[in-house]
């Protein structure tokens, strides 16, 4: 039976640092974000720990049904020193809240059908290139979230589903850099095959995938009897030798004297818990249930939180079916375009359903809408101010005098469209809203181009 569990490790979306005031960010000049606290120089010491980093790291533990641990429950979290040699780790020892005599901040949960073994928080070694030998402090001392699963899955894909399900669940609190992204140790063993396999360090979704995969292959060819601990070459997409998988004896694990022990009460975590959202398994739920939304739609929506929200506040005026071609399509497409997310803009509701109301009432042609929508990037605005010499033309005498002149000037479309090039017409009901400004209504003037085109 194969067996793979997961070791994810998230950037938790904080200020600063875990253990200092340095801007905990990964995208500026190298070492230009240190200071002698994450670059363990002689003497320093660490500061109190980040407390936005534990909040987020009890947020993520109940989004995953784990238990928190509180001084209710006579549980205390106390950092460790996890001792181990190498080039990125200045201190020679990582702070953690995991390790043989640690508590973790959650544990025993299940998410998604797969258990939970633990939860914990730790700062993030500096970032070293082992072909240059030069280091980036940067990342030192970032606050990690671990997500330590049992070896409940049994194939890539599998993995490979629950993970991005795993980071749309994350993002709905914000917790996670999505900049930074996530990276796992993936654990592989086929029980009566092989031993356990530890693959360090696997930066992206589809990595961790081919890792398994040539795992699996490797491992039923070879049928390793040692626990080894390797590492993914992206180039060759192959599992290489690193080194004999370590115990938790070797890491000399000892209580962090310069830290305070902290004591989580169940009244904050309950605190937390009641202004947690809903989960997208919930919010996709009621989309499909509640306001009969298609599946494929519904799953768009709930993928993020600000978009599924927004439809919910837009369909308490507008009835879902008209709200949602609107968001889902012509919103996301606008957002699409500028390259940006819901919540880098100011689109205010009443100014979206205000919108929608004024096509529904048929003050607005949909092209016209979509035209407005369009200048709501950056910022949103009442659409009534743009009303004036935008209404919707439905006279049709008004109609026929711009439909006239749009066929003299395409005479050349209008023979081909006799001649049977359907297309033609598009293209003359194209230059129709072109002329009227997207102001005429369609359907009157398609069939008033029709009874012209057949004299």
């Amino acid at each position: 039976m194969t067996k793979i569990g997961l070791e994810i490790h998230g950037y938790l979306d904080t200020k600063e640092k875990l253990f200092c005031s340095c801007l905990n960010s990964q995208n500026e000049r190298k070492n230009s974000l240190i200071c002698p606290i994450c670059t363990g120089q002689p003497g320093s010491k660490p500061n109190l720990p980040n407390v936005e980093a534990l909040k987020k790291s009890v947020q993520i533990a109940l989004m995953l049904n784990t238990k928190i641990n509180t001084i209710e429950n006579k549980k205390k979290l106390i950092w460790q020193r996890k001792h181990y040699s190498w080039p990125d780790l200045p201190k020679g020892y990582q702070t953690t809240l995991s390790g043989t005599y640690a508590v973790p901040i959650g544990e025993n949960g299940k998410f998604l059908g797969i258990r939970i073994r633990e939860l914990h928080l730790e700062e993030d070694p500096a970032s070293w290139d082992p072909k240059t030998g030069c280091i980036d402090y940067n990342r030192s001392g970032s606050p990690l979230i671990e997500i330590v699963t049992e070896p409940d899955f049994t194939s890539s894909e599998e993995v490979t589903n629950w993970l991005k399900r795993l980071i749309i669940t994350l993002s709905y609190i914000k917790a996670i850099n999505k900049q930074a992204g996530i990276k796992a140790d993936v654990n592989v063993n086929i029980e009566g095959v092989s031993e356990r396999t530890e693959i360090k360090n696997v930066h992206s979704i589809k990595d961790i995938a081919k890792v398994i995969e040539f795992e699996l292959i490797r491992q039923k060819k070879e049928r390793p009897k040692k626990m080894e601990t390797r590492r993914w070459n992206p180039q060759k997409e192959k599992t290489e030798p690193m080194r004999s998988k370590e115990s938790h004896a070797d890491y000399r694990f000892i209580s962090d004297p310069d830290l305070t022990i902290i004591s989580l009460k169940e009244k904050d975590v309950n605190k937390i818990k009641s202004n947690l959202p809903e989960s997208p398994e919930i919010k996709l739920k009621k989309l499909i249930t509640q306001h009969k939304i298609p599946k494929e739609h519904a799953e768009t929506l709930s993928k993020n939180l600000e978009l599924v929200e927004f439809f919910e506040s837009v369909i308490t005026k507008i009835k879902p079916e008209f709200a949602l071609p609107w968001i889902n399509v012509e919103l996301l497409r606008v957002l699409n375009y500028n390259k940006k997310t819901l919540d880098e803009v100011a689109i205010e509701i009443n100014h979206f359903i205000e919108l929608l109301q004024l096509i529904q009432q048929g003050k607005l042609t949909e092209l016209k809408g979509k035209q407005i929508l369009n200048k709501f990037i950056p910022k949103s605005f009442s659409p009534k101010s743009e009303l004036k010499g935008s209404e919707r033309i439905t006279n049709e005498k008004e109609l026929s005098k711009l439909i006239e002149e749009v066929i003299k000037k395409n005479s050349k479309a209008v023979q081909d469209y006799k001649a049977g090039e359907k297309n033609s017409f598009n293209y003359l009901m194209g230059e129709i809203m072109k002329s009227s400004n997207r102001r005429a209504d369609f359907k009157i003037a398609s069939d008033i181009l029709k009874e012209l085109l057949k004299k």
